[in-house]
């Protein structure tokens, strides 16, 4: 395999791994349970430290398994019962009776939850009590990315040192790649190399099934079923997109107690770069190789637009990733590479100034309109028609992507912090 292929396939295998509900209170869950861990059992109080963006990504999202809101009992559970061990799945084995003396440490005053002012986007400090000792640990860069760890004031573990400094908006940098390179990579690598991102297909298809069969935040998913029984909707592939997309959110953001497949730190980015195409390769017939490649496509090329621009920020990233997912239904409807970038120029013309005012049921929503304008995308794509020097959107798709990183990077500042000014209120 070529040293650039296998470059990909270690980006991918970094940032596209399951995650157990909203990866920014499951970052502070992750946290806390290190500090328990490190202290040998659950501490007696906690103080929880949050960068603005994380904040704003947690106040309205329902923390798997607890049925709550908030970074307070995301914290609370991850240092009664988290699994330090399963990374973003940390809360996966959490039982009722943690989520009560859990609930009981938030209740006695113990769990304390402040803003942080510092310029890393994601940035979590736990710091914990047991007896005499005091753990602390700093997630900086990515989240599950320990910076340093302190014991009685002690250093006992930098990241410097020991792990690097790369974080996760820099996982494209120093890289050979381009969308024609990652075309290439997908059409082209050993099945068997790649197969493995088949796991995506299983995950956030089961989560879709699960907004389906039970009532989870606002029940687009189920809302559109039901419609399409009265008549009110039609039955085509793109309701049925909108529908399984939006109800696999819709069960994510609702606290279901199922894994997304994430994409660059979000499920559900996940879930628009996998379901839109599974069912694409549904309605054309694709085979398991084929569909592979086309996840490939869609999890990468989601990954390397969005490098462009921070973690978290103003902009909605389900955008890139939507226009990622639009570029593998060209692939899979037998398209070539130069309509795949007609689809990449359309999502992004169409959906460009949809903004993020934090995590929360409506994200089911958003994710439903990217993954519609996908579809929207592909088939004006697969009839040559592509958006192209109109707005950011430049005639070469690399330089519309460096476009949309330089306008979020550089523009969108201001936006963001006036969004959670607006939500702290």
């Amino acid at each position: 395999m070529k040293a650039q292929w296998k470059q990909y396939i270690s980006i991918i295998n970094s940032v596209v791994k399951p995650a157990l509900g909203c990866t920014e209170p499951i970052s502070a869950a992750y946290a806390s349970s290190a500090v328990a861990n490190m202290l040998g059992g659950t501490p007696e109080t906690l103080k929880v430290f949050v960068s603005d963006n994380l904040y704003k990504n947690s106040m309205g999202v329902f923390v798997p398994g607890t049925g709550k809101i908030g970074l307070h009992i995301a914290s609370a559970a991850g240092a009664v019962a988290g699994d330090f061990d399963a990374g973003l799945e940390v809360l996966a084995k959490i039982t009722p009776s943690d989520v009560e003396q859990a609930q009981a440490l938030i209740d006695a005053g113990k769990v304390e939850v402040s803003r942080y002012n510092t310029s890393e986007f994601i940035f979590c400090r736990v710091i914990a009590t047991k007896g005499a000792d005091t753990a602390e640990i700093t997630i900086s860069g990515g989240h599950t990315r320990i910076e340093e760890k302190r014991f009685n004031d002690e250093v006992i573990f930098t990241a410097s040192k020991e792990q690097g400094t790369v974080s996760t908006a820099s996982i494209c940098e120093g890289v050979d790649i381009s969308i024609r390179d990652i075309y290439d990579f997908a059409t082209q690598a050993d099945f068997a190399d790649i197969a493995f991102i088949l796991e995506a297909k299983k995950l956030n298809s089961a989560l879709a099934k699960e907004g389906m069969d039970n009532p989870y935040g606002l029940q687009i998913g189920r809302t559109m079923d039901s419609s399409m029984e009265d008549g009110m909707m039609g039955k085509c592939l793109s309701n049925e997109i909108l529908m399984y997309t939006s109800a696999a959110s819709d069960a994510r953001m609702g606290g279901a107690t199922l894994p997304a497949m994430s994409n660059y730190g979000s499920g559900n980015q996940g879930i628009a770069a996998t379901v839109p195409v599974v069912k694409t390769a549904e309605f054309v017939g694709a085979n398991d190789e084929t569909l592979a490649r086309a996840l490939i496509m869609s999890h990468l090329g989601a990954v390397y637009i969005k490098s462009y621009y921070p973690p978290l920020s103003a902009f909605c990233g389900n955008t890139a990733t939507s226009s990622a997912a639009a570029m593998a239904m060209v692939y899979l409807r037998g398209g070539d590479f130069e309509q795949s970038c007609f689809a990449i120029q359309n999502v992004l013309s169409d959906t460009t100034g949809m903004v993020c005012d934090g995590a929360k049921a409506t994200c089911a929503m958003k994710v439903g309109s990217s993954s519609q304008a996908a579809v929207k995308s592909m088939l004006l794509a697969m009839n040559n028609r592509a958006a192209a020097m109109q707005g950011v959107i430049s005639r070469d798709v690399e330089k519309t992507i460096r476009n949309i990183g330089r306008m979020v990077s550089a523009g969108m500042g201001q936006t963001d912090k006036e969004i959670i000014e607006i939500m702290s209120v």
